[in-house]
């Protein structure tokens, strides 16, 4: 019997690679026998993070997922270096916390761009790819994982920016699943609780711990490694039959049916 989740021959594309979530994606792909063209905004963490994984099966490409240009030139490289990209991995993120009367148009727009916006850039200038190898015969498809988050579904307060855009990340996945599900090209959302993260830091201190735990049925956080293994299932062939689906893994923090 195959392997439930393997990524062997297949590449996948991760942004905010660096680090965190990102940092995870990218070694559990690599584990689990892919290539990753790794790209984030920050070269010198990037280069960090990549050093210590085999350089022929890591590509890492600096600069910044607002860049509709970058994406269409990162796939162009994949390609050129390894043959084809066969999957996604939207993560690039960050936050701009404030109340809605206090929040600026800036903070606004910055969150709405890096997760919305450039989430966009990149699943266009792969799903370009991965049609144009689907219309000249290959029946291989693709996967696109976009991260959501449960602030999507359910408010955060102190985060109108960030909430909006992980919901317009729902949209966008459903979109996608049913414009290219006759080419076998998946779309798919996860939607992580509290993960032990730099981004989390906060909500994760003294002052919020016991309230955000008290609302996790399994009354802890959970690490990048524990929940990076929903992405890479969504990435593999176990998950052949799924798209357009929302994937809570959060250790019970948003239930629903």
């Amino acid at each position: 019997m195959d392997a439930l989740i393997s990524l062997t021959g297949r590449t996948v594309v991760v942004t905010g690679a660096a680090q965190g979530i990102g940092k995870a994606v990218v070694e559990m792909v690599v584990e689990l026998g892919g290539n990753v063209v790794a790209v984030d905004m920050n070269a010198q963490t990037l280069a960090a993070a990549l050093q210590t994984l085999p350089a022929d099966r890591v590509l890492g490409i600096p600069g910044s997922v607002v860049d509709p240009a970058l994406a269409g030139s990162a796939v162009r490289d994949a390609v050129a270096r390894f043959g084809a990209v066969h999957g996604l991995v939207n993560n690039a993120g960050i936050i701009r916390p404030a109340m809605i009367e206090k929040m600026t148009d800036q903070q606004w727009q910055d969150v709405i761009d890096v997760h919305l916006t450039g989430s966009f850039y990149w699943t266009r200038a792969v799903g370009r790819h991965l049609l144009e190898r689907a219309k000249g015969g290959d029946p291989s498809g693709g996967s696109l994982v976009n991260v959501s988050s449960d602030a999507g579904r359910k408010g955060s307060v102190g985060q109108i920016n960030y909430a909006a855009a992980k919901a317009g990340l729902l949209g966008m996945t459903m979109t996608a699943a049913r414009e290219w599900g006759r080419y076998n090209i998946r779309a798919n959302s996860v939607c992580f609780g509290v993960v032990e993260t730099p981004m989390t830091e906060v909500v994760r201190g003294e002052k919020f711990r016991d309230g955000m735990l008290a609302q996790i049925p399994m009354g802890r956080w959970s690490t990048p490694q524990e929940v990076v293994k929903a992405v890479c299932f969504l990435l593999s062939d176990g998950a052949s039959y799924v798209t357009g689906q929302h994937l809570g893994v959060n250790g019970g923090f948003h239930i629903s049916l």
